[in-house]
């Protein structure tokens, strides 16, 4: 009887698995799931344990042992999704950003964006000027310390909060200013919904770029917005495609291929490399999924896309989930006494210490900083909104992607310049700090997060998640030749494989016909469709002006092939 109970609960235990996901307010959620369980399931689990209805804004994400990140695909297994082993740790994120988070219908789900824009501002993923910065900073302040009590509140309070990496004396003053006096009596709700209101107008509200390089080696950030691609490249934005004239996108390797048709009937084809082919499998399905969320107005239109021009090679995926116009529309429906919602206050927070105590940090030495600036324009308006970025991993100290501020601007006729540098952000130290510019430009460029900062947002307190840091990068510190030499080659590679795969079917299809060929006028097979061909005037005058003289050439042939063997 003991040995049944054990081996019993031996078979309960390799069905079950333990898994812990850390939410928006970076509390954590300790749950158990079934081998066969899929990823609604756990999607399911969290929402009903935050009474969340608005639930398709939101996704899983997980890092594989490579340091690669993925979205968790709630229409598979969530066991056969995981390369690592168990426990599991995963983390609740916004997956699509609202066009409008004013309109969401309930309070809880608005809640939930604020954090996770919050989370945007401090982790550098919100370029903003430093006007808009301090507003913001005070609406977080509004929402989770109340009215300002000179009694509760001294001096330079706001300086003992972490909204951003870094930021000056001027900045906190202006910060503790705009709460004293214009944020007075506002509600912690009310103070969050204008906080996503003034957000939701700036132009980087929701976008994580995919760092990648074109094919001579430059630097490029592809993005996907509610409105289309995008690619920022040098100091501008040379690409901007509307999902309605995005025809397809594809991957093989780490090469992606976006096709696009203008009105002007146009085609435009465009070229990038990720880092990795698992990079590269990300960026894809981001891409497909943002087109799908964004441009259909129904599910149902959603098809299955391949990652290859041919049939017969390449992944094939699909968006599993409602569209925005249907996620709207059932929002309205909703019709419920709304939520209780346990707001985080001032508990410290691993991940996005902005409402952590603590003293400002110093500034990382300029003469670390390699720059390649982007500017970010006035009709970036497409800039709204995107999905997370896929990480890149890096072998120094410089070799990923940081937005930092520049005061090249002043003397270009006061454009507003963002400079992406490459600079190392290692959570196991402090937090590179972002400059805030305290001249007469006011612009704070607030750092864009590299490939260890989100593996470290994600991973949390797993072992070895610092040094993952420095994991070496595939092709680090290559020159941009070296890079166009190599984008050439794999470009060859490809197209020979290519070719030779569709010499390999074309042969397999010939073989496949001439085995029916022989069925149909050498066998004795009574099958009904076969009779049908073989009583059909056409076959009949083939295989007696065609198929017989070619049989007995063929006879003749092989009988003297053998004769010779026999003779000698």
């Amino acid at each position: 009887m003991l040995s049944r109970l054990r081996s019993g609960s031996i078979r309960n235990l390799d069905r079950e698995f333990d898994c812990t996901v850390r939410l928006l307010d970076d509390s954590e959620y300790p749950c158990t799931i079934q081998r066969d369980a899929k990823g609604h399931y756990l999607i399911d689990l969290l929402c009903h344990h935050m009474n969340l209805l608005e639930k398709d804004y939101f996704g899983i994400r997980f890092v594989d042992p490579d340091k690669q990140r993925h979205w968790l695909d709630i229409s598979k297994s969530i066991i056969k999704q995981m390369k690592s082993q168990p426990p599991y740790t995963m983390c609740f994120r916004v997956k699509f950003y609202p066009t409008d988070p004013a309109t969401l219908k309930e309070e809880i789900t608005r809640y939930l964006v604020f954090l996770q824009i919050k989370r945007d501002l401090y982790h550098g993923r919100l370029l903003c000027k430093t006007s808009d910065a301090a507003l913001l900073a005070a609406f977080i302040l509004q929402a989770e310390i109340g009215d300002y009590d000179a009694g509760k509140h001294p001096e330079g309070y706001s300086s003992k909060f972490q909204f951003f990496p870094k930021h000056s004396e001027k900045l906190e003053r202006k910060i503790a200013d705009i709460h004293k006096t214009e944020l007075s009596g506002q509600s912690p709700d009310t103070a969050e919904l204008n906080f996503l209101k003034k957000a939701q107008t700036l132009e980087t509200y929701g976008v994580d770029p995919h760092p990648c390089k074109d094919v001579s080696g430059n630097v490029a950030f592809l993005a996907f917005t509610p409105a289309g691609f995008v690619v920022l490249q040098g100091n501008k934005r040379i690409h901007y495609i509307k999902w309605t004239e995005v025809s397809k996108m594809k991957f093989e390797g780490k090469t992606f291929n976006l096709y696009a048709i203008h009105k002007e009937e146009s085609k435009i084809i465009l070229t990038y490399f990720a880092p990795t082919p698992e990079a590269c499998k990300h960026l894809w399905k981001c891409g497909v999924e943002n087109q799908a969320f964004y441009k259909f107005e129904k599910s149902s239109q959603v098809r299955t896309v391949s990652s290859s021009n041919m049939f017969f090679k390449g992944s094939r995926f699909r968006y599993s989930g409602r569209v925005a116009k249907e996620v709207i529309e059932s929002s309205a429906k909703i019709k419920r006494s709304p939520p209780e919602i346990h707001r985080s206050g001032l508990v410290p927070s691993r991940s996005c210490p902005s409402i952590s105590h603590g003293s400002r940090l110093s500034s990382v030495p300029r003469t670390r900083r390699r720059a390649v600036h982007i500017s970010i324009m006035e009709g970036l308006e497409s800039l709204r909104d995107s999905a997370h970025s896929t990480p890149v991993r890096s072998s120094s100290h410089t070799d990923s992607f940081v937005i930092h501020s520049s005061k090249a601007s002043a003397a270009e006729g006061n454009e507003r310049t963002s400079v992406i540098a490459d600079e190392m952000y290692n959570p196991a130290g402090s937090v590179l700090p972002t400059p805030v510019s305290e001249t007469g430009h006011e612009s704070i460029l607030l750092q864009q997060v590299s490939s260890s900062s989100g593996i470290e947002e994600e991973r949390g307190s797993e072992v070895g998640a610092s040094a993952a840091a420095e994991e070496p990068a595939r092709g680090a510190g290559t020159s941009p030749e070296g890079d166009s030499v190599r984008a050439e080659q794999e470009q060859v590679n490809t197209f020979v494989l290519s070719v030779a795969r569709l010499l390999l079917v074309t042969v397999g299809l010939l073989f496949a016909l001439l085995l029916l060929l022989i069925a149909l006028a050498e066998s004795d097979i009574d099958v009904a469709f076969l009779r049908d061909i073989r009583q059909t005037p056409e076959f009949e005058q083939f295989h007696y002006e065609y198929f017989c003289p070619l049989r007995r050439w063929f006879a003749c042939k092989a009988r003297y092939l053998l004769s010779l063997l026999i003779d000698t």
